[in-house]
């Protein structure tokens, strides 16, 4: 995204990065309309733009999460093991276990699937309670602004919601008891005794994954204009495509 330069005082030049240098509304407003492109927009306009662009973007993403193999076919946000539990993969494959090792690691990344549904209503509230300062502030940001925002906002609530959806998941789909096979097969082949947490650690994983996609959907509608469906949005985002 290209940088934005606005006079604030006639000595010096202003750059405008994010939401850590919110400034007041009044001052925002006016910095705005001194901006090509939205000088007919109000401050409400603007910050519905901004929500409208997020909700679509946060819709989509956990809308492609929760289907089904959501995560496992998806770059950036599959679950592969954690460096402790890496040694294990490994080790089966290396005696012909491969395909148990596959059956673990899908059904951590389809007990994520199972959670991610819980993102929506945490992420719409953090959204809706956003203030124009917010707003205005993420709209003049870098390329993740919004994510930046929002992991502020809603990483708490999210890894709270999604712990015991993870662990109800994990039984669920029988995770639990395939990768208590696999752990007992590992240290009875390596000599070991590891018992990791795979709650802890899915949760974790399913929460940066849904920020990821939050990241792909905030860059394509900044950078790529035929993303910007509706009038508003191209009216909004307009701003940000001025020097």
């Amino acid at each position: 995204m290209k940088k934005i330069y606005f006079p604030i005082i006639a000595s010096g030049i202003f750059l405008f990065s994010g939401c850590a240098e919110l400034q007041t509304a009044s001052q925002i407003s006016g910095i705005l309309n001194q901006v090509g492109g939205l000088s007919g927009l109000s401050n409400a306009q603007i910050s519905s733009g901004l929500k409208e662009a997020l909700n679509l973007g946060i819709s989509e993403g956990i809308l492609k999460l929760g289907q089904k193999d959501g995560f496992t076919n998806n770059a950036l946000a599959k679950i592969l093991l954690p460096q402790e539990l890496q040694g294990v993969e490994k080790t089966l494959r290396s005696v012909g276990l491969g395909s148990l090792a596959d059956q673990g690691l899908k059904l951590l990344n389809s007990a994520a699937e199972d959670a991610v549904v819980e993102a929506g209503p945490i992420f719409k509230n953090a959204i809706a309670t956003m203030s124009f300062q917010d707003a205005a502030g993420i709209l003049m940001g870098g390329d993740n602004a919004a994510t930046q925002y929002l992991q502020t906002k809603t990483t708490a609530q999210l890894t709270a919601a999604f712990q015991p959806k993870v662990a109800n998941s994990l039984g669920k789909v029988g995770a639990d008891k395939v990768w208590s096979n696999i752990i007992t097969k590992y240290n009875a082949l390596a000599g070991k005794n590891i018992n990791p947490d795979l709650n802890a650690y899915v949760t974790e994983q399913a929460v940066k994954g849904v920020f990821h996609m939050v990241a792909e959907k905030e860059a394509g509608i900044r950078n790529n204009p035929n993303l910007r469906t509706t009038q508003l949005l191209q009216q909004v985002f307009a701003v940000q495509d001025k020097k």
